[in-house]
């Protein structure tokens, strides 16, 4: 893990700062996300060995494994937080960056290439790392939360910058000075980050490795009081079984025309991002199970689990569905994950 006490000066206050996202041994309740992988005994093995400070042990294990599977993505993501832990943060770069190139839907690489950046005071790079972590999941609350910090680290440089040019501005020095007392005290407040990567293995039962996932159909949706929930939850369950089937007419025709793209993306925009992932996927599944949901005149919303499967992803999440009836149908107004 990266910390305030493994580098000197101010880039590592400000990468103390930044949430490393690593393996954990837990799936983090903030989030509400996990990723439903195969606990193999290889897995299992390189979780012992990191947990036991047994780096090197660890990254042999990987590489074997790496060896035999070089498409695996949880593994290879381990092998950057191993050489990241271990002080390698060269391969390390080199390792988050070839994910980022082959599997650009994974938000996790480009925060962990985001943070070493920012170590090495790179912090333009870090920056353009961050929004590539946020326009791949605009509701991913890390990346939002480093993205505050190398901008604040910006903003510092920008300051003392002007201070040079302009020693009598009495603007500015004070703050620079708020800045560096956000940022000197770290302290106990340092967060290296726990959350538990969406290509990394969680240790969750009954899973199934990435290379070999089938399609899941969408899960019973359980009955609902009311007309009006039984209604929402039909459209929930049509939503899943057409972005399960990649049906992009039914897909897209699920949002209402007011819909708000996450991140303040334009629609069309995010329509075209949306088929871009769709379309390609050999198969994908997204099942649906712990559905709520609820219903107020013509206004409805529908929180559930979401387990989402395709052929290089498995991941499981929390999200929120808001709907407005519009005629006889519920459309989709706004979407969320986490909540």
């Amino acid at each position: 893990m990266l910390s305030a006490s493994s580098r000197g000066g101010s880039s590592a206050l400000v990468t103390s700062r930044l949430r490393l996202l690593a393996l954990s041994v837990a799936v983090s309740a903030a989030l509400g996300v996990s990723v439903v992988m195969a606990q193999t005994d290889d897995y299992a093995e390189v979780n012992r060995l990191m947990r036991a400070g047994q780096l090197s042990e660890a990254l042999s294990k990987v590489d074997l494994y790496i060896a035999s599977k070089p498409r695996d993505p949880q593994m290879r993501f381990l092998k950057g937080v191993i050489q990241t832990e271990g002080g390698k943060h060269s391969d390390a770069i080199a390792t988050f960056s070839k994910l980022t190139e082959e599997f650009p839907e994974l938000p996790e690489p480009y925060n962990n290439l985001a943070v070493l950046y920012a170590g090495q005071s790179q912090f333009d790079k870090a920056r353009a790392a961050l929004e590539m972590a946020i326009r791949t999941n605009p509701s991913y609350a890390t990346a939002h939360e480093n993205l505050g910090d190398v901008y604040a680290k910006l903003a510092s440089q920008s300051y003392s910058k002007a201070l040079q040019l302009d020693s009598g501005n009495t603007a500015v020095a004070p703050k620079l000075s708020l800045i560096r007392t956000l940022f000197g005290a770290d302290g106990k407040g340092a967060r290296t980050g726990t959350t538990p990567p969406s290509a990394g293995p969680a240790p969750v039962a009954a899973a199934t490795p990435v290379a070999t996932v089938n399609p899941v159909a969408p899960a019973p949706v359980p009955a609902a009081s009311g007309k009006a929930e039984a209604d929402v939850e039909a459209a929930v369950a049509s939503w899943a079984k057409a972005w399960s089937s990649k049906n992009m007419q039914a897909y897209l025709g699920a949002y209402a025309g007011n819909f708000t793209p996450p991140g303040g993306q334009a629609r069309r925009a995010w329509e075209a991002d949306r088929k871009a992932r769709i379309v390609p996927r050999s198969h994908i599944g997204v099942a649906i199970s712990e559905l709520s949901v609820s219903a107020d005149g013509d206004r409805a919303s529908a929180s559930f689990k979401q387990d989402y499967s395709s052929d290089t992803l498995n991941v499981t999440s929390r999200k929120k569905l808001d709907f407005v009836k519009s005629g006889n149908r519920w459309l989709i107004v706004r979407e969320t994950t986490g909540s």
